[in-house]
């Protein structure tokens, strides 16, 4: 059944939009499209569906007020999501253990919407993902739930997420949007509707599989800039050379690119590339480039720990560190795949007391997530103090402030370079 008027019956009020999935990326643009048309919010975790009724963001970055006035409904019923004739899917895509792709959230979404699929309906992935997947992987899902057939029955779309965490000025609508479709008309209907949402236009990708490779691209070159700056800054260590310092001094050239050293968390630069090696992989073609660029980041928050160890053992027999910041960037709550974990579980090894406090994070999702328990006040005397990200409360903080909570001899790792040329009554280092 052919449905190429999808977006005049959602601007129309004959259908309502689904999205779901209602994290760090699936919120917001429910809320969005919430302005214009009818929207059905959905979402396994009936916790998260209770508090977004009562207009509270469980990942703390909607305002309440993003809530008034819109026409959406949050669910966790198959039948209320069967209202809808266009879906959004914007679940986690993260990686095991060993850091192979696992798409159990996004099949399961799949295998969601399939339950409730109609003729003439769409569907569009947005969670970031290898080329191919949503083709490969997904629509199998779809079809055999559903009992439906693409470009007979329904259509289906790709268009990659461009969320990110904390920023208020790059936002869904001021970002150009990438839509792809199975086909033309699908493509343009679905072109449309995220028109009615993003005021910087949409981009027309010439196909599913390219929309994928766009998103998953932006991330692994952000990786690979970072390695190249992790690994200039174990270099220039070794040397005895501040690498803020030759950063500032190469970035008079006007085509010098100013990426920094740090450590690489969060949901999107530090997974996203092992989606492409691994789909390289099953190709028969080995990654280089980008999987020593993983290695580098990834070993990052170790190479953190042992300049940590190395401190603190020889000034002290009961160490003591103090670790400011557990999200994987400043200002915000999230903590999915924070490297400084890997450091403080390092530290532990070595039995090494150590507090951990973040103004942002949320104390029950640390100790789940990772079995830490987060302090409200670091207890002082420490011999090292790790500054992991640069939130606004951290900014501000001066010399007396490091003397006061560490002693003498001890260590201010800063991370990010806050406080260069700040600190000079105890030891200085930055990456």
């Amino acid at each position: 059944m052919k449905n190429e008027r999808i977006y005049d019956e959602l601007t129309g009020g004959k259908a309502k939009l689904a999205v779901i999935g209602l994290g760090y990326v699936g919120l917001p643009i429910a809320l969005e499209f919430a302005k214009k048309i009818s929207v059905i919010g959905f979402d396994i975790n009936k916790k998260r569906i209770q508090m977004m009724r009562e207009g509270i963001d469980p990942s703390k970055e909607v305002e309440t007020g993003e809530f008034q006035g819109r026409n959406i409904v949050f669910t966790d019923d198959l039948s209320v999501l069967k209202e809808a004739s266009f879906f959004i899917v914007a679940v986690p895509t993260p990686v095991d253990k060993y850091n192979v792709p696992d798409l159990k959230p996004l099949l399961g979404a799949s295998e969601t919407v399939g339950k409730v699929l109609k003729p003439g309906d769409y569907v569009v992935y947005e969670s970031t993902t290898y080329p191919g997947c949503t083709e490969e992987d997904c629509l199998p899902v779809l079809e055999k739930t559903s009992r439906l057939k693409m470009g007979e029955d329904f259509y289906l779309g790709y268009s990659p997420e461009r969320i990110n965490p904390g920023d208020k000025k790059n936002t869904l609508r001021t970002i150009v949007k990438v839509v792809s479709g199975n086909d033309q008309g699908s493509l343009e209907q679905i072109a449309k509707t995220y028109e009615l949402v993003v005021d910087a236009g949409v981009h027309r990708a010439p196909s599913i599989k390219v929309a994928e490779a766009s998103k998953i691209v932006e991330n692994t070159q952000r990786d690979l800039n970072i390695a190249l700056m992790n690994e200039l800054s174990l270099i220039f260590d070794r040397m005895g050379i501040n690498t803020y310092d030759v950063i500032a001094a190469a970035g008079t050239k006007w085509n010098f690119l100013r990426f920094f050293p740090g450590l690489v968390g969060g949901h999107c630069i530090g997974v996203d590339p092992y989606y492409l090696t691994h789909k390289a992989a099953a190709l028969g073609y080995e990654s280089k480039v980008i999987s020593s660029s993983r290695y580098i980041n990834d070993d990052m928050a170790k190479y953190v720990a042992r300049k940590i160890i190395k401190h603190v053992l020889r000034i002290s027999n009961e160490p003591r560190v103090l670790v400011k910041g557990v999200t994987f960037k400043e200002n915000v709550s999230d903590i999915r795949n924070s490297k400084i974990v890997d450091t403080v579980k390092e530290l532990l090894s070595f039995n090494i007391i150590v507090d951990v406090e973040d103004p942002y994070a949320m104390e029950d999702e640390v100790h789940e997530e990772y079995g830490l328990k987060l302090v409200r006040k670091g207890a002082g005397n420490y011999d090292a103090v790790i500054v992991t990200v640069p939130h606004a409360p951290y900014v501000g903080l001066d010399d007396a402030y490091f003397t006061s909570i560490t002693r003498e001899g001890a260590l201010v790792a800063d991370l990010r370079g806050i406080y260069k040329n700040k600190i000079t009554n105890r030891k200085y280092w930055s990456l």
